[in-house]
């Protein structure tokens, strides 16, 4: 049967075609548009570029922040047969913006005025670029076409050729490329995920499987259009069920854009977001930082409120069991006289966040739930994309610290190095076989044949699953730790619980490639450092080497004696750590666009740190290199 993306829309639009679809701030509220109107304005640009010569298999790449526009022209090339190359808008363009626009062979672009200057700034370098489409009102240059213009020219082409047209969506099958998104290339250059129209729609699919969207639900889209995680959980989910979509207002920095999101969450009042992480922490941080403004006797209220919830919830999938029954009425208090005002900061109508990214810690997912708003972890990959597996609440579907269970219809086995299946409970890694699996990487066969292989897709990443059918995801193989003796450990939890519980750490990386000992890569909090030192009333010539004392301290509380011995194998605890003053960040290219931290890039950029840890000074708490970051950090 076919199940394209056109035949996706087109089916929603004949079942909810004067309902709205698309939400967008204009003159000071969001207004809608509907299926139908959607599909007009799609119908526009993708005529509008076949009069530009955008035929079949094209590649046609989108740059620009979220909104009603790129939604559309993601649909309108669709209409015209072409392929999509979505672009994150932090994209630099002297070589990332660059390597990707040569490799997918792009022959147009869709760019929003505030990355147009990229655009100008490489066009010579593109020969192969034949049209710029601007969004947004800005003085245009020659070979640059507005985005009004090209639906003008859409609606001339129509009037002549729509018969003709639209048998070129008509006639697009399941397995025609869809889309090539672009991976991160921590390692080596990005591979371009080719992603088919079927890829899209049986990931929609297998997603409703485990999450219910009833048609009067919205959602505020505040994670990158780019990714197939916005595609797949954030509105071709949403054109399935006939739900709402709204994108977040652009202001005129992308600081302007982010302060928005608590606004405009308020104003659409979705009733589900979409979050990675480091979104979920900074709402967390946000949450309790207006809790403590309200005093010690509201932040006491609510803190005990949060720990009986805890007790109450257990690990989420035994919520209320056995004797924690009798906790239900003072759950359901706290609940009335705190959390419901905690919630209405969202919106008041918030019901779940759906996680992708990275994993999320668990006391993280205890909080979300105990106020109500229970954040659904799930895992995936772009090559899958790219859901494999998702907490919920149906039918019991939520276990803390789990990924969920295993979409359906999806097979999924744990494999051991020899590539033997293993029974339920053992590690090894996560391999799927599924209509979502990846048509496979743009010119790139090798490495397809690395990844894919007799139709199953070999994630890199180590999990098991319980006998519940639960996933649980340890993390990447590359990122193991390697002891000296061979034996090897995934540090990701461990660098999640060192930096979720130290006021004065703010980012870990922990280092072991077959060498005498584990160390670390720290990055202190300045400000809780400076605070903390200044209550000590630290002599200036002491603050560098008490601030290295606070830092390790931190470390050894995971050591026997300290309040979370056990927690985690003493074997693997950092022993050396190298304190630095410089953070991971997008600028300097240790943090990737979806807000994780680029392990592979870290190492490398601090190698000579890591390379001074293993050195007879090196492993010394207070040695210079380590007093030297912090007397920048604390002084």
């Amino acid at each position: 049967m076919k199940k394209t993306i056109i035949d996706l829309f087109e089916a929603s639009v004949w079942k909810y075609g004067a309902k709205t679809f698309l939400l967008e701030k204009r003159h000071r509220k969001f207004e809608p548009t509907t299926y139908a109107e959607t599909r007009e304005q799609a119908l526009e640009v993708g005529a509008g570029l076949a009069s530009m010569g955008i035929r079949p298999a094209d590649k046609v790449a989108i740059l620009a922040e979220g909104s009603n526009a790129w939604i559309i022209s993601e649909l309108g090339l669709f209409y015209a047969g072409a392929i999509s190359v979505p672009l994150s808008v932090k994209l630099e363009e002297s070589n990332d913006l660059l390597f990707r626009l040569r490799h997918a062979e792009v022959k147009a672009i869709f760019v929003s005025k505030h990355q147009l200057p990229k655009i100008r700034r490489i066009r010579a370098e593109l020969p192969q670029l034949e049209h710029v489409i601007v969004l947004g009102h800005i003085p245009l240059e020659s070979g640059e076409t507005a985005y009004g213009t090209l639906k003008r020219m859409g609606r001339d082409y129509l009037a002549k050729n729509k018969e003709e047209f639209m048998k070129i969506g008509q006639a697009i099958q399941n397995d025609d490329y869809a889309s090539i998104t672009y991976t991160s290339g921590t390692t080596a250059d990005p591979k371009g995920v080719v992603l088919t129209h079927r890829n899209y729609t049986a990931n929609v699919e297998q997603s409703l499987s485990r999450i219910d969207i009833p048609s009067h639900y919205r959602t505020l889209i505040i994670l990158p259009l780019d990714h197939c995680f916005a595609h797949v959980a954030g509105f071709y989910i949403v054109i399935a069920c006939g739900a709402s979509v709204a994108t977040v207002q652009i202001g005129s920095t992308p600081m302007e854009t982010l302060k928005n999101i608590p606004q405009n969450i308020r104003e659409v009042q979705p009733h589900f977001l979409l979050s990675v992480p480091a979104l979920a922490k900074n709402f967390r941080k946000g949450i309790e930082s207006s809790i403590r403004a309200k005093g010690k006797f509201t932040e006491g209220l609510f803190n005990l409120a949060l720990r009986t919830a805890y007790i109450y919830n257990r690990d989420g999938y035994s919520k209320g069991r056995g004797w924690r029954i009798v906790l239900k009425p003072a759950v359901a208090l706290f609940d009335a006289i705190l959390f419901r005002k905690v919630r209405e900061a969202f919106g008041g109508s918030l019901q779940f966040f759906v996680g992708g990214g990275a994993l999320l810690d668990t006391e993280l997912q205890r909080f979300y739930y105990a106020i109500g708003i229970p954040m659904y972890q799930g895992y995936g990959l772009s090559e899958a994309t790219p859901v494999i597996s998702a907490n919920s609440g149906k039918y019991h579907g939520h276990k803390f610290g789990s990924s969920g269970k295993i979409l359906i219809p999806l097979d999924l086995k744990i494999l051991d190095e020899e590539g033997n299946e293993v029974p339920r409970g053992q590690k090894g890694e996560i391999v799927i076989r599924g209509e979502n699996v990846m048509a496979g990487y743009w010119k790139n066969p090798e490495a397809t044949a690395d990844t894919v292989r007799d139709g199953w897709l070999h994630t890199g990443d180590m999990g098991y699953v319980t006998e519940d059918d639960f996933l649980y995801v340890l993390g990447r193989f590359k990122s193991l730790l390697i002891a000296s003796d061979g034996e090897k450990y995934s540090p990701e939890g461990m660098e999640e619980a060192i930096v979720d519980k130290s006021p004065y750490i703010d980012q870990v990386i922990i280092h072991n490639n077959q060498s005498p000992f584990t160390g670390a890569i720290v990055v202190p909090n300045r400000e809780a450092l400076r605070r903390e030192l200044e209550a000590r009333k630290t002599p200036e010539a002491e603050r560098a080497a008490v601030a290295a004392e606070i830092i390790g301290g931190e470390i050894d509380r995971y050591r026997a004696g300290g309040p979370y011995a056990g927690e985690f194998p003493e074997r693997w605890l950092p022993v050396g750590l190298a304190i630095v003053d410089e953070a991971f960040t997008e600028q300097n290219g240790l943090v990737n666009s979806t807000m994780k931290v680029v392990r592979g890039k870290v190492e490398e950029h601090f190698r000579s740190r890591i390379d001074y840890l293993y050195s007879a000074d090196g492993r010394n708490l207070k040695n210079p290199e380590n007093l030297a970051s912090l007397k920048k950090i604390v002084d």
